[in-house]
């Protein structure tokens, strides 16, 4: 049985917000973070099978659907806050999260922050440490929305989504993707893009004290989250781990929803055998569960 609810929280600068999340299932509690533009609705497929054995929950991140916007001068750590607030308003003391793009740049720093709130980390097509080639063009895309107030047209976003032209398999997906991005509060989406665009090295030097175990995942076609900015990640994670998912970009939430959720699933039987102390430091690297293993998944 699902449920749909609200969590009031204290933003930045003593103003007053709001979060909306959806909620399905029970057991160990798992926190979906959906990606720039979106909100908690695209994890529908994802919530539906794993409602099975977990309590799910998938909230509106700052500036999207259900949720406050964001500070003027958002921070990344403006959307960590959100994250504790939320844990402590549904009385939740740890959770395994899952971020797919700026939802996993907001699990990975929540988990620097709090990782005694974490029991994993899932961080799918997330960004790191952008070529000086993909910054500039991040950080041209933020200024043009600060610029111009809203997303014109979201034929380029949906076209590194989804590839030029979109497949003909993947048209449906896409117009779920189009409708959100047509959606989204074009204040909250321009000011979330910029912390999106400017964080990318945020966690540069900073995944080496990750003490908690985290799996990072991405298409092994996503032009922006790439194979490479994953493997670089689960490398320096102590207890990280890489898997790419063949022939996929870079929303495969929606376009491989059950290996995705598969995926999830076999982490944390991975994680529950390998028995990681529960009191993880970095210096706990050399357990057998530290990894920085890298494989392909087939589609």
């Amino acid at each position: 049985m699902s449920e749909e609810g609200t969590v009031p929280h204290r933003l930045r600068g003593s103003l007053a917000g709001l979060t909306r999340y959806d909620r399905a299932g029970r057991g160990q509690p798992v926190v979906l973070l959906h990606g720039l533009g979106m909100k908690a609705a695209i994890w529908a497929p994802q919530r539906e099978e794993l409602a099975r054995d977990y309590d799910v929950v998938a909230p509106d991140m700052l500036g999207h659907g259900g949720a406050s916007l964001p500070p003027a001068e958002a921070r990344l750590s403006d959307y960590s806050d959100q994250l504790l607030a939320l844990l402590d308003g549904l009385g939740l003391g740890a959770a395994h999260l899952v971020g797919h793009s700026m939802g996993a740049l907001i699990s990975l720093d929540f988990a620097l922050a709090h990782p005694e709130r974490v029991l994993s980390i899932v961080a799918l097509n997330g960004v790191y440490c952008r070529s000086a080639e993909q910054q500039a063009a991040a950080l041209q895309r933020a200024a043009a929305l600060a610029r111009e107030g809203n997303l014109a047209s979201p034929e380029d976003t949906l076209a590194r989504w989804f590839g030029a032209p979109v497949p003909a398999a993947l048209a449906a997906h896409a117009e779920t993707a189009r409708a959100m991005l047509g959606s989204v509060d074009p204040v909250g989406y321009a000011r979330t893009y910029r912390v999106f665009a400017g964080s990318d090295a945020e966690h540069r030097g900073r995944l080496e004290q990750l003490a908690v175990p985290a799996l990072f995942m991405t298409g092994e076609l996503d032009p922006n989250s790439t194979p490479q900015m994953s493997r670089a990640m689960a490398a320096a994670a102590p207890f990280g781990r890489c898997e790419i998912l063949a022939g996929e970009r870079h929303m495969m939430t929606l376009t491989a929803p059950l290996l995705v959720s598969e995926r999830i699933r076999a982490f944390h039987r991975d994680i529950a055998r390998e028995a990681i102390p529960t009191n993880r430091t970095p210096a706990d690297a050399d357990h057998p569960s530290a990894g920085g293993t890298a494989k392909t998944i087939p589609a």
